[in-house]
């Protein structure tokens, strides 16, 4: 017997979204990405390091690293090898230092060793693509910009808020939905409701700010007493 399909979740209203977004800016005045950065450049490179690694994780590599790299021109000097020291903890390490070692060079070539507040500049480097450059271009530029990770992408799905088969769907959707006053802060929102509420596996719905305006079907029962 085959199972039948569990039905997609339905979508949440425009004045459900707005006050799910009141609540997250009553509970998370303060949001702001995890990733420990001393400006544009320590951020493009913690977010490049960060695909497929947590953010504890960069935290830590880049703790030593930041204290001699703050600048392309920096990473140059420091060379691939010991860059490769630096970073090893990480997931791919061998990877992401090639690509950081080809930005620096690119941004100091191209840039004048600055990190660009552009979009299709941004793609450009090695190892960027789209939600990274999310991510540079809301936290160092103060873009309204929405990068759509996994835990967005699956708090999207999940709640209703934003549908969508692939990240750029969500991210779509998202800008059309979320309030404007909301979209510079509904990047790190969404990211930490979905990293330590919205969890994958067992949602903590009896936790969770906006659960009587999440429409997914199959909320995690509260917890006996």
């Amino acid at each position: 017997m085959v199972a039948k399909a569990e039905k997609p979740t339905p979508p949440m209203t425009k004045t459900a979204i707005a006050e799910a977004f009141a609540r997250f800016a009553k509970i998370m005045p303060e949001a702001a990405t995890e990733l420990n950065f001393v400006n544009p450049y320590t951020l493009l490179v913690a977010v490049t390091l960060s695909a497929q690694a947590t953010d504890v994780g960069v935290n830590k590599a880049t703790k030593s690293l930041f204290e001699v790299v703050t600048t392309p021109a920096d990473m140059l000097a420091l060379g691939l090898d010991n860059l490769i020291n630096h970073i090893r903890t990480i997931g791919l390490f061998n990877s992401k230092a090639k690509n950081l070692m080809a930005m620096a060079e690119i941004l100091m070539d191209q840039h004048g060793g600055e990190v660009p507040e552009d979009r299709d500049a941004l793609e450009r480097l090695p190892g960027v693509g789209r939600k990274t450059a999310n991510v540079v271009l809301n936290e160092a530029f103060g873009h309204p910009t929405i990068a759509v990770d996994t835990h967005i992408f699956r708090l999207g799905n999940r709640t209703g808020m934003a549908t969508g088969k692939t990240p750029l769907e969500v991210e779509k959707k998202l800008l059309k939905v979320v309030p404007d006053d909301a979209k510079k802060e509904a990047h790190h929102w969404l990211i930490l409701h979905g990293r330590y509420c919205c969890v994958a596996r067992k949602p903590r719905c009896a936790d969770c700010v906006i659960a009587d305006l999440c429409r997914y079907r199959a909320k995690t029962p509260t917890p006996a007493s």
